[in-house]
């Protein structure tokens, strides 16, 4: 297929993925791979690839719901059968300027329908950003009629979905904007990835943006996001923990940090717990994280068992790092491997059940995500550390045109609604409080038994010493 892309065949897969979720319980697999072929296919040879992925899905989702209406004997109001010979096969000419071949219906089993008022439109406003010839006019091309800036980004992964939401790129595209993202574990966009490619850096935790702004002497930030970290965890688990202690049942349950670390000191396994039947393993009873020296999440844990282990008191100074560093590195080095970014060991609770990760530390954006596309199976528990921490994810813009992406998410009510819908926090609390209650996920409206982290400078010298503990 010409022009296409490794970020479409990511996105196509991404869309994929999303809609078998989404259409599990009606059509197999197969089913919903077709609809995503068919309509993806429409698309060849046309010079519009970047919006490629949001059409499909559009494509995709009509062609999948028409074929439940019609298996229910109904049919679509205002859907008129239409032969074959539709817009797809005929174009389009104005002005002297033609384009033929855009797709302008869906195929399905018994007709061909026609695209909604909406998509119709996308398309033609996609038509309209392309450069088209004229052969009758001396002038090249018709005009564009609005061209959008392309921002390049390095966020922390847990942020993907939400920068690849079609509502979000087409929300950003009325503003003007077409951005692009690469993933990166947060410490590794603060300390080891070449930001001079970039219009704006995103990492998930205010030490991290400190440390880039401090490298390159730049004193804006934006704080678009917040999200607490939290612990997921099984029912069985809640309850063996429940009984010893360190979970704390009620509207919102809590992990005991301070009673987790006692059994963290005296290496307690899962079978020495009294009473145990339901996971009776030998190992070590730990909460599974990324990797503390590539990724923000296990920072912020790392922040969180530091004051604990430190009297409830930030780790300030050579002596306090010094008295913690035995606790807080078992933390990492019992747990084997460990992957770069939250997504991997979130990705693993969902779909691999308590087995390998019966406790993984999360942001709790991730698991309202997991709820609001109907990935949390009953059973699965969302905890929250006491102490937490609010891993602030900062914007950093390294040039104007980041500045403008920093505002955008920090202003625009759409995409603050849209936020709430990936998980995140914001500065407006209704769009968050909707999803959560929409979605039956029980989380505090408030957090308040929240820590500060550790300054920039003494978190790393916790980190580097977990990371030679390795040794």
């Amino acid at each position: 297929m010409g022009g296409v892309t490794v970020r479409e065949e990511q996105a196509i897969r991404r869309l994929t993925d999303r809609l078998v979720d989404n259409y599990t319980d009606t059509y197999p697999v197969e089913t919903v791979q077709t609809a995503v072929g068919t309509a993806r296919r429409q698309f060849e040879g046309h010079p519009v690839r970047e919006f490629v992925p949001i059409l499909v899905e559009r494509l995709a989702r009509r062609e999948l719901e028409t074929r439940t209406t019609e298996s229910d004997g109904s049919t679509a109001a205002g859907t008129d059968a239409m032969p074959t010979e539709s817009v797809a096969a005929q174009g389009s000419s104005r002005g002297g300027a033609r384009v033929s071949g855009l797709p302008g219906s869906v195929l399905t089993k018994k007709r061909v329908v026609p695209l909604t008022i909406g998509a119709a439109v996308l398309v033609a406003a996609i038509v309209v950003t392309v450069v088209v010839r004229q052969p009758d006019s001396p002038s090249a091309a018709v005009p564009v009629a609005q061209s959008l800036t392309t921002l390049h980004g390095v966020v922390g992964s847990e942020k993907m979905a939400f920068f690849n939401d079609p509502e979000v790129i087409d929300t950003l595209a009325h503003n003007g904007v077409k951005v692009e993202v690469d993933p990166a574990g947060s410490r590794q966009i603060a300390t080891s990835i070449d930001l001079g490619t970039y219009d704006f850096a995103f990492p998930s935790s205010g030490p991290a943006a400190e440390r880039i702004q401090r490298a390159r002497n730049i004193s804006a930030k934006y704080t678009p996001f917040s999200s607490p970290m939290a612990i997921a965890t099984f029912q069985p688990i809640a309850d063996l923990l429940t009984t010893a202690g360190i979970i704390h049942p009620g509207p919102v349950a809590t992990f005991d940090m301070a009673r987790y670390l006692e059994l963290v000191r005296t290496d307690t396994q899962w079978d020495f717990l009294p009473g145990n039947t339901s996971y009776p393993v030998r190992k070590n009873i730990v909460v599974s994280t990324t990797d503390p020296r590539s990724s923000n999440s296990a920072a912020m844990y790392l922040a969180i068992a530091s004051y604990v282990a430190n009297d409830n008191t930030v780790v300030q100074g050579p002596a306090a790092e010094q008295s913690v560093l035995s606790t807080v590195s078992k933390l990492f080095v019992r747990q084997g491997y460990t992957e770069n970014s939250s997504e991997g060991p979130f990705q693993e609770y969902l779909t691999a059940g308590m087995g390998p990760t019966p406790l993984v530390l999360i942001y709790e954006a991730q698991y309202i995500e997991a709820a609001a596309h109907g990935q949390i199976k009953p059973g699965m528990v969302l905890t929250y550390p006491s102490p937490t921490v609010l891993s602030k994810h900062t914007l950093v813009p390294l040039n104007s045109e980041g500045d403008r992406i920093g505002q955008l998410l920090s202003t625009d009510p759409q995409l603050q609604r849209l936020a709430a819908e990936h998980g995140f926090r914001t500065g407006a609390s209704a769009p968050f409080a909707k999803v959560t209650t929409d979605n039956h996920v029980p989380v505090p409206a408030e957090v308040i038994d929240v820590i500060d982290t550790p300054t920039y400078d003494t978190l790393e010298h916790l980190l580097d010493a977990v990371t030679a503990s390795y040794n």
